[in-house]
């Protein structure tokens, strides 16, 4: 390539990257929120949390139907109209006058996410040369990571000084300055392939894939049924303010981009080690939570650590599925955002029953019990797989997923 073309393929992918940034920070920006959105709508703290369930749950179908339905089209043209999504979902939101209405505002966001992800995290190879594939996808895994270190803080930050509202407007007009930086940079991208559902079906008779599958959408249930409500147990368990719960969410979220470079060490020795210590430590940290409510520098540690491990999770699980998709990557990411929008829409909607049942300590138990499983099961069905990570030069990249804190 010349260095024009070059050149003009980094700044097509930083405005994928934008992109990824973007829709993340939407999608997880009411966890934040969920205590003003609640008393404002005039609904309970578990109701409030379905908005979480919805977009999941849309995203989770989005992706496949989306994958099929478009995999003939050029990606540029679906890449632009997932991100008009985008800006249209968080500009309902912010204007949505019922909890009705801005549950349609999340399915919307949902088609986005979900479109997204199975489309536009494979896309730096049609981008840039083949020796900077990986390093191009990095850039957009980077995006990810960000928009969750700043979702949560942001969301608290601004409740605490002005309406929830105005989360969704800065989270529109972010998107509207993705989608002119795409529409400026991104080039023709004509499909490469022709997709059918038996294609997405298929990967599910491969062994490594169903593994990764599973371990995937244990630890998604087990994350998120504990981290949608991080914010109403600092507030209601550890008694704290707005202000405090901002730093704490920021710092999980820094704690977080520190472990998944760390794991980037430590998952080329071993993924099935990393994965499984991570998912222990994680629960560790989740059923600790309700007994340190007392003390809010033992919080802040666990924090710390559930974090950190958290940030390490995600990158493994793709690492795991970027060598368990011989159908092509787009056949192999569908599925695997699928999996992982249902799974954070059950740990979300089981979270919220373990809350509105039981309560909020019950609810960090359950998580933890949730990835302990997870890791006896990954254990179990993946100690014969290969636990390296695959080389610069194999052809699929390990890709990013909507995911917080990696």
């Amino acid at each position: 390539m010349t260095t024009t073309s070059t050149r003009r393929g980094w700044l097509s992918v930083l405005s994928v990257a934008l992109g990824s940034f973007v829709l993340v920070l939407s999608e997880f920006l009411p966890i934040g929120l969920l205590p003003s959105i609640a008393r404002d709508l005039h609904v309970d703290i578990g109701t409030a949390g379905l908005m979480v369930v919805f977009t999941g749950l849309t995203g989770a179908v989005a992706a496949p139907v989306v994958t099929v339905a478009t995999s003939r089209l050029d990606r540029r043209t679906v890449l632009l109209a997932l991100t008009v999504l985008l800006v249209v979902a968080d500009a309902l939101a912010a204007v949505a006058p019922t909890f009705g209405v801005l549950l349609v505002a999340r399915m919307l966001l949902g088609v986005g996410i979900g479109g997204f992800w199975a489309i536009g995290a494979g896309i730096a190879g049609r981008l840039v040369e083949p020796s900077a594939v990986i390093r191009a996808t990095s850039f957009i895994t980077a995006g990810v990571s960000v928009a969750t270190v700043v979702s949560l803080p942001l969301g608290a930050f601004v409740s605490s000084l002005a309406s929830w509202r105005l989360a969704f407007v800065i989270g529109g007009a972010l998107g509207l300055v993705a989608l002119v930086l795409q529409i400026a940079m991104l080039p023709s991208i004509p499909s490469s392939q022709r997709v059918r559902f038996a294609t997405l079906a298929g990967l599910l008779r491969v062994q490594r894939a169903r593994v990764g599958l599973i371990a995937a959408a244990f630890l998604f249930v087990a994350q998120f049924a504990a981290y949608t409500y991080v914010a109403p147990y600092l507030e209601e368990l550890v008694r704290v303010g707005p202000d405090t719960v901002t730093l704490a969410l920021l710092v999980f979220g820094i704690a977080g981009i520190a472990g998944n470079f760390v794991a980037g060490f430590t998952l080329s020795r071993n993924v099935i080690g990393t994965i499984g210590v991570a998912k222990v430590v994680l629960a560790a940290a989740v059923v600790l939570l309700p007994f340190a409510a007392h003390s809010v520098v033992g919080v802040f540690a666990l924090l710390v650590v559930w974090g950190f491990v958290w940030g390490a999770l995600p990158l493994g699980t793709q690492t795991w599925m970027s060598t368990a998709s011989p159908a092509g990557a787009e056949s192999g990411l569908a599925l695997f955002v699928t999996t992982i929008q249902l799974a954070i829409a059950a740990g979300s909607v089981l979270g919220g029953a373990a809350v509105t049942s039981f309560g909020l300590s019950a609810d960090f138990w359950f998580s933890g019990a949730v990835a302990v499983v997870g890791a006896v099961v990954l254990l179990t069905l993946g100690l014969r797989r290969s636990s390296a990570i695959p080389q610069a030069g194999t052809p699929t990249a390990p890709t990013p997923v909507p995911m917080p804190a990696d």
